[in-house]
């Protein structure tokens, strides 16, 4: 008789790295809840109620607020597929891995993609990102929010207003901020914008939200196919379709909305996620959660320090929910992160490129941006990194991360 595994049974993890977290134990609890039929009055109905959970998340009026069935990955092809025809110019700047995966994405559209680039820690002014729109005119800029990579946020409240001047759509993967970090996508002039579930919303990976403006849905819908097993007389059917038959936004807007009509199977559980992410984070309250971010982020940032550890890139314009430690040397990283894990249950991340090896990723992000959890990460580091021979000061993390909070009021330090 073949032997079979028992039940899934993960061991006991606190996830101090760049994402995947720690998921609110609601949204766990949400996801366990039965399954109905995709077109379920239930079903629909709690469509309809996430996409406008979403909106307030966004700060978005956007009628095409939904989400994309897969990884935050899924959100930005989808976006960068059904905007893009081939050939047509894509600007994107470059201050980390993820603009790169921006550009990667683009030139499978077979885009004609044109890159800027800065130092990774750093970010663009916003003066260089207005000559490059000036000089390539190109139909749409794609820029990430928050790059992990290097745990820098690029500044777009201005981008929008420049990207309208001169024709051009803008789109960002905020995959890594949204829900940590402030986020207009109205006020901004955004057309697109995506995100993931397992950074500071929360949840898990595996759905994308996604928003378009109307000038973005103006665009998906002139690159409209309707499928030929579904297709009625005067349905789309242009001949420069969308090549992609997944990530067409033309026809998963027609399954969100009021002709739910057939494109796949919703992911239920995921949508059950996706909806608990978004109520949580609007029962605390937006800028609340924020606020929050920013306190246990300074925590650990100040804690880092405390241990006389270095920072990795320009601290002011850092991510709330991420910091990039450089590794002391003599110190193998891997293995500090491996201890972490055996001994403490926590994880911690290196980075890409030419950061990998060279710094550690803590995460304070969404369930984990909480007092326990970054005092907890900071004395286990601690621990580890003397027993690997580094020089660093007796309880300065947990003490320097307790300063930040005795500066912070009493409601703001217990989140």
């Amino acid at each position: 008789m073949t032997h079979l595994p028992g039940p899934i049974d993960p061991p006991a993890r606190l996830l101090m790295g760049p994402g995947p977290i720690s998921a609110y134990p609601s949204v766990l609890r949400a996801m366990g809840a039965p399954l109905v039929g995709q077109y379920d009055p239930f079903m629909t109905a709690t469509m309809t109620e996430t996409q406008e959970l979403y909106r307030q998340v966004w700060r978005t009026r956007n009628d095409a607020t939904l989400l994309i069935d897969g990884t935050s990955r899924a959100g930005i092809e989808a976006a960068i597929l059904s905007l893009v025809r081939p050939g047509q110019r894509v600007l994107v700047p470059i201050f980390g891995r993820f603009g790169h995966l921006l550009k990667e994405i683009a030139e499978r559209a077979l885009a004609e993609v044109h890159t800027i680039d800065v130092p990774w820690g750093e970010v663009f002014p916003v003066s260089m990102i207005r000559e490059a729109i000036e000089r390539m005119k190109p139909h749409l800029v794609a820029c990430v929010q928050g790059d992990t990579s290097t745990t820098m946020l690029q500044p777009l409240e201005e981008i929008g207003e420049i990207c309208r001047a001169h024709g051009a759509l803008f789109y960002t993967d905020a995959t890594a901020s949204l829900g940590g970090n402030p986020f207009e996508m109205d006020a901004w002039g955004l057309d697109a914008a995506t995100a993931g579930l397992q950074k500071c919303l929360g949840g898990p990976s595996g759905s994308a939200p996604i928003s378009l403006s109307d000038r973005a849905v103006e665009v998906v819908r002139s690159r409209a196919r309707v499928e030929a097993g579904i297709r009625e007389e005067g349905d789309a059917e242009a001949s420069d379709f969308i090549r992609s038959n997944y990530f067409d936004l033309a026809m998963i807007l027609d399954y969100w909305g009021p002709r739910r009509l057939n494109h796949h199977t919703e992911a239920t559980t995921m949508l059950y996620g996706a909806r608990e992410c978004a109520r949580v984070l609007l029962l605390e309250g937006r800028d609340e959660v924020i606020a929050r971010h920013r306190l246990h982020g300074d925590a650990m940032l100040a804690g880092v320090e405390g241990l006389g550890l270095r920072v990795f890139g320009d601290v002011a314009h850092k991510m709330t929910n991420v910091v990039a430690v450089e590794i002391p040397d003599g110190v193998v990283g891997d293995a500090v992160r491996a201890e972490l894990l055996d001994d403490f249950g926590i994880e911690i991340g290196t980075s890409f490129g030419p950061l990998h090896g060279r710094v550690w990723r803590i995460g304070t992000m969404g369930y984990n941006a909480r007092k326990d959890a970054v005092l907890t990460t900071l004395a286990a580091l601690e621990t580890v990194l003397r027993r690997h021979g580094a020089s660093v000061a007796a309880g300065g993390g947990v003490e320097a991360a307790q300063g930040v909070y005795g500066a912070a009021t009493p409601a703001g330090a217990a989140g």
